[in-house]
C-alpha cells in the first residue's frame, strides 16, 4: 500500500510538471502567434506585398525645344521597337530567318541577340531594332501568326526637325556611359537617353523631367501579371532659344560646303538669332547609331563637322581687329582723325619688313580710309606707337579673349596678349615686332566667332556691353506661362560715342564706297544698307623667295595652307539692329569669301526681322543712331 501511494505521488508530481509544461510552452506559442499577427502584422503585410508587388520607373517624356517663334526644334515622336520574347520561341533560328525577309538581321545581330537570351530572363523582351519604318511594322503585324515570340513595341524617341541645320546649337542624346551614372535611378533605365552635346547637354536636367511609376504584380519567379496602378511622369520644362528657325536654316545652306561659322545677334538684345556652323551632322543619326567606320570618318574629318566652330574655333582676328587698334589709339591720344601715316607698301623695324596686302603701296593715308581700304602699314604704325597692353584692354572691353558665358558647352576663351602674358607664359619679353603684328589681328591674338559678333555688337550699339544668349527661358511643366521679359539694361564700356561714331562712318564706307574693300558684296538696297570690315588671316608664313617670285593666289595653294577668310558687319547702317560675324576656314580672302556670305544674312535677317518675336522689343526712339555714311 505504502509501495502503491509513493509510485501515485510520483505519477502525479510528473504529471503536473508536463502539464505544466505544456501550458507554458502553448502560453509561449500564442504569445509569438499574437505578436506576429496582431503587433507586426502590418510589418509583415508589407513585406508580403513586396514580394507580390513590383514598383517599376516610367521614363517621362523630354522636354521639347522650340524657337523664338515657338517652332519645333527638338520633339518626341512614337518610336515603334520590334522585340523578341524568348519564352515564346521553340526554334530562334527558324524565327530569325523568317523575320529576315522583312527586317534584314546580319550575323553579328545575330550573336547579340543569342547573348541577351543567355542573360536574361527568358520571359523578359529582348529589343532587335528601334525606330522601325511603319510599312516595315505593317508587314510585322500582318505577318504575326508566322512570328510567334515577335512583336512591336511603342516608345518615344528624339526628333531634330532641323537636322545638320540646328545640330551645332541643339547637339544630340545618347544612352548613358558607365561614367555618367550619378545614382539617379532615372539613369538606370533600360533604352533611357541624356544630352551629350549643345542645348541638350546644357539643359539636360531640366528637359528630362520627373519619372513616373507602375505598379505591378508579379509571380514568384519575377514575371509580370498584370498592372494594379500607373502614375505618368512629369514632361521636362520647354526650352525657348533666341533662334529664328527659317534664319537659321538658311545661314546654315548660306554657308554650304565650307568649313565655315556664322553668328547672328540682335545687337540690343544679344539675342543669337542663328549660330551655324559647316560641315555639320545630323543629330538623328544618333538613334540609330554609327557603324565603326562612319564614326571614324566624322571624328577624322579635318573640317571638324562635330565642333561648333563659333564658340569653339579659335582664329586670329585679321583686319576685323583694326577697329579695335583705332579705338585704343584714339581714346589715348595717340592719333586723331586726321593723323596721317605714309603706306608704301611695307614698313621697316629693325632688321624685319612688315608687308602691306597692297604691295604697291596706298600712300598718305588717315583713319577713316586706313579703314576703308585695310591699309596694313596704318595700323602697323599705330599699334606700334599704342602699345599691345592699351589695345588687349580695349579689346577685352568688348568681349574679347574671355568667355561670354553663353549657354551651350566648350565655349573658349580666345587670347588676348599682354607683355605680363608673354613672360609668364613664353617665358621671354614681349618684342615690338609682336605689337605690330598685332595691329592688323595677328600674331598671338585668338578670337571665337561668338566673340566677332559680340565685338561688332558693342560697337554698333552705341558702347553698351551687350552680353549673347541663346536660351530665352525654361517654362516647366504645369507651371503659368511667364511675363514677357524687358530688354535688359547692359552698362556702358566706357568708349566715346564720337570715336565710335568715327569708326562706324569708315566701316559704312569699307561696304558702300568704290574703295571700300567689301564694295562688291555691298547690300545696294538703300533700306538695308550695311556696315563692315572684311578680314584674311595667313595660316602659314610667307617666305621672302616667296615674295620675289610672285605670291601664289589662295586657289592655287593646297586647302589647308589657304587663308581664313572673315568677314564682320551690322545692318541697317542708319538704325543698327543686327550683327554678323563669318568665318570662313581657308577660305581665301575675305572680301571675296565671307563679305558675299555675310551680305546675303544680314539681307535676310533685316527682310525677316525676327527682333519683332520679343514683346518688349526696342521702340526707333530708343535705338542709337547709326554712323554717317560718308
Amino acid at each position: 500500500m505504502h509501495r502503491d501511494s509513493d509510485r501515485y505521488r510520483m505519477f502525479s508530481r510528473r504529471a503536473a510538471i508536463f502539464l505544466g509544461g505544456q501550458v507554458v510552452l502553448l502560453s509561449g506559442l500564442g504569445a509569438r502567434m499574437y505578436y506576429l499577427q496582431v503587433v507586426e502584422a502590418e510589418r509583415y503585410q508589407t513585406l508580403a506585398n513586396d514580394n507580390r508587388i513590383s514598383l517599376k520607373l516610367l521614363a517621362p517624356p523630354r522636354g521639347l525645344i522650340v524657337d523664338r517663334f515657338g517652332r519645333s526644334l527638338a520633339d518626341n515622336r512614337q518610336n515603334y521597337r520590334l522585340i523578341l520574347t524568348p519564352e515564346n520561341i521553340t526554334d530562334l533560328d527558324k524565327t530569325l530567318d523568317s523575320l529576315s525577309a522583312i527586317v534584314p538581321i546580319g550575323p553579328n545581330e545575330r550573336l547579340r541577340i543569342a547573348r541577351e537570351i543567355k542573360r536574361r530572363r527568358r520571359f523578359n523582351p529582348i529589343i532587335i531594332r528601334e525606330n522601325l519604318e511603319w510599312n516595315k511594322v505593317a508587314r510585322i503585324e500582318v505577318n504575326a501568326p508566322d512570328l510567334a515570340g515577335i512583336g512591336i513595341d511603342v516608345g518615344e524617341s528624339r526628333y531634330y526637325p532641323g537636322g545638320a541645320a540646328t545640330a551645332p546649337i541643339l547637339g544630340y542624346v545618347s544612352g548613358v556611359s558607365e561614367k555618367e551614372r550619378t545614382g539617379d535611378p532615372l539613369l538606370e533605365l533600360p533604352g533611357f537617353r541624356i544630352g551629350k552635346a549643345g542645348i541638350e547637354k546644357t539643359q539636360d536636367l531640366a528637359l528630362r523631367g520627373a519619372a513616373g511609376t507602375s505598379q505591378v504584380e508579379v509571380n514568384a519567379f519575377g514575371r509580370e501579371i498584370r498592372e494594379l496602378q500607373r502614375v505618368e511622369g512629369q514632361p521636362g520644362a520647354e526650352a525657348r532659344l533666341t533662334i529664328d528657325y527659317e534664319l537659321q536654316r538658311m545661314v546654315a545652306a548660306r554657308l554650304g560646303d565650307n568649313a565655315a561659322s556664322a553668328v547672328v545677334m540682335d545687337i540690343h538684345s544679344g539675342e543669337i538669332l542663328a549660330m551655324a556652323s559647316t560641315p555639320s551632322f545630323d543629330s538623328n543619326a544618333f538613334k540609330r547609331g554609327f557603324s565603326r567606320a562612319e564614326w571614324r570618318d566624322l571624328i577624322s574629318n579635318p573640317r571638324a563637322p562635330l565642333n561648333n566652330k563659333a564658340v569653339v574655333g579659335q582664329y586670329a582676328p585679321g583686319s576685323t581687329f583694326k577697329m579695335i587698334v583705332a579705338l585704343a589709339a584714339l581714346e589715348k591720344g595717340i592719333i586723331t582723325p586726321q593723323s596721317r601715316f605714309f603706306c608704301s607698301g611695307e614698313m621697316e623695324l629693325g632688321d624685319s619688313t612688315f608687308h602691306c596686302w597692297k604691295r604697291t603701296g596706298h600712300g598718305s593715308m588717315g583713319l577713316v580710309n586706313g579703314i576703308t581700304q585695310s591699309c596694313d602699314v596704318y595700323f602697323y604704325e599705330v599699334a606700334r606707337r599704342t602699345g599691345i597692353d592699351r589695345i588687349s584692354a580695349m579689346a577685352r572691353r568688348f568681349g574679347l579673349g574671355s568667355r561670354l558665358g553663353i549657354e551651350l558647352p566648350g565655349e573658349k576663351n580666345g587670347l588676348m596678349p599682354t607683355r605680363k602674358w608673354k613672360k609668364r607664359a613664353k617665358g621671354v619679353r614681349w618684342q615690338q615686332g609682336e605689337t605690330v603684328l598685332a595691329g592688323i589681328g595677328q600674331g598671338f591674338l585668338l578670337t571665337t566667332p561668338l566673340q566677332l559678333a559680340v565685338m561688332i555688337s558693342r560697337l554698333a550699339n552705341g558702347g553698351r556691353a551687350v552680353e549673347p544668349s541663346i536660351l530665352r527661358q525654361l517654362v516647366s511643366f504645369g507651371v503659368p506661362e511667364p511675363e514677357p521679359g524687358e530688354l535688359p539694361q547692359f552698362p556702358e564700356i566706357g568708349v566715346n560715342k564720337n570715336h565710335l561714331r568715327i569708326v562706324g562712318r569708315a566701316m559704312a564706307r569699307v561696304t558702300n564706297s568704290p574703295i571700300g574693300t567689301a564694295y562688291r558684296a555691298r547690300i545696294k538696297n538703300p533700306e538695308f544698307r550695311m556696315a563692315g570690315k572684311t578680314g584674311t588671316v595667313q595660316v602659314r608664313r610667307i617666305t621672302k623667295a616667296e615674295r620675289e617670285q610672285g605670291v601664289r593666289k589662295n586657289s592655287e595653294l593646297e586647302w589647308r595652307d589657304r587663308d581664313h577668310a572673315l568677314f564682320v558687319g551690322y545692318g541697317p547702317v542708319r538704325a543698327p539692329r543686327y550683327a554678323v560675324a563669318v568665318v570662313v576656314e581657308h577660305g581665301g580672302g575675305g572680301s571675296t569669301a565671307a563679305a558675299p556670305i555675310a551680305r546675303d544674312i544680314l539681307t535676310e535677317a533685316q527682310v525677316r526681322d525676327p527682333s519683332r518675336g520679343r514683346a518688349a522689343s526696342l521702340s526707333p526712339r530708343r535705338q542709337p543712331a547709326g554712323p554717317d555714311e560718308g
